[in-house]
């Protein structure tokens, strides 16, 4: 598919479907239809997903943002082969030089040396633990996962640490590592939320392609909610006229299913996100484009996006409040608490191995 022509039709298995430019792009190409047709009719090619290995300098994030619940942070990959269209994260690839559209979900970084950067900076005198949350602005179980297990590697290092943890995931992977997430929950030291967008099937494989099957993530929430792991569900994001209408069931379900509390985020359309949802909406709901358009700048003062705090998570306006409303409601009807907040009391910093060449 040549990376300049606008898209016409989805590419399957792909949430994006065309090489939206980031922000930093000094040269900009785009393609036009000559009018006969030999390209453009053409079904766009199957696009394969490459994953480059990189070393961190640095692994732990940390924020002092008001309406996030954590300081800290730590993102075990950048882009996401999950490839959800609504993703807040894909600007980030722009930072790259690199397309927030299909080269997030298509050109991914591990970062292997993860594992012992983190162990270096859990060692470093000074550090005062808090909840570390694994794979906020990527999903941490990604479909690469299965092979690079960087993830599984962090997590043990913080097991080891008595380190706590929390994890925000669509992914049945996480299930994998219940050995370490049981051992963790043993002593308030694990979270995981499973977010959820629609129980309908067609529509998630849509929005989210390569995440896992609604029915698969309630399935995650059972078993780890049997396995004793505190877990909870995020309904998010939640967009209007596509998913608003499920917050309810999806609350419902969720609940039958283990989850032990409950939060909801409002659609977030930063910088490339704009376009790569409009585009999206085009090719899957022109019909209502407008109107969904319409009625989520009246939640942001007019605009796309609003990064307010405070506001850019749940939005502003009548239909942001009865949101509010409808969740708050279900929340209560359905008996959703808080979950425990996280321990750090039992943490013991990392002994690192001696450097080579010291003398014993």
């Amino acid at each position: 598919m040549d990376d300049a022509r606008k898209a016409t039709r989805p590419i399957k298995g792909r949430g994006s479907a065309s090489r939206v430019p980031g922000r930093f792009e000094k040269t900009l190409t785009t393609g036009e239809d000559d009018g006969w047709g030999s390209v453009y009719d053409e079904e766009p090619t199957r696009l394969q997903t490459s994953v480059t290995e990189e070393r961190a300098r640095s692994i732990i994030s940390r924020n002092d943002s008001p309406d996030i619940g954590f300081s800290q942070s730590i993102n075990p990959y950048r882009g996401c082969e999950h490839g959800c269209v609504y993703c807040f994260a894909r600007p980030s690839h722009a930072y790259l030089d690199l397309s927030p559209g299909l080269d997030f979900e298509s050109r991914l970084f591990a970062k292997t040396n993860a594992p012992e950067q983190l162990r270096q900076e859990l060692a470093k005198r000074g550090y005062q633990p808090s909840p570390i949350a694994l794979g906020i602005n990527t999903d941490s179980y990604q479909p690469i996962e299965r092979e690079y297990q960087v993830t599984r590697r962090v997590l043990e290092v913080l097991s080891e640490c008595r380190h706590p943890v929390e994890f925000v995931t669509k992914s049945a992977l996480i299930v994998r590592d219940l050995d370490l997430l049981t051992d963790l929950a043993r002593d308030n030291l694990v979270q995981v939320r499973l977010s959820v967008t629609t129980l309908d099937n067609r529509l998630s494989s849509r929005l989210e392609p390569r995440a896992a099957a609604p029915h698969t993530r309630l399935k995650t929430i059972r078993t780890l909610a049997d396995a004793g792991v505190p877990v909870g569900v995020l309904v998010a994001p939640v967009i209007p006229l596509i998913t608003d209408s499920e917050m309810e069931r999806i609350m419902e379900a969720c609940r039958d299913a283990g989850a032990q509390s409950a939060s909801y985020v409002l659609i977030r359309l930063p910088h490339e996100l704009k376009q790569i949802w409009r585009e999206w909406l085009q090719l899957h709901y022109p019909e209502r484009a407008a109107h969904v358009m319409s009625i989520i700048q009246q939640m942001r003062g007019g605009k796309d996006y609003d990064s307010e705090f405070g506001a850019r998570m749940r939005g502003r306006g009548p239909f942001a409040d009865l949101l509010r409303q409808r969740f708050d409601k279900a929340y209560s009807r359905l008996g959703f608490e808080r979950l425990p907040p996280l321990s750090t009391a039992a943490f013991t910093a990392p002994k690192l191995p001696r450097a080579q060449g010291e003398l014993f």
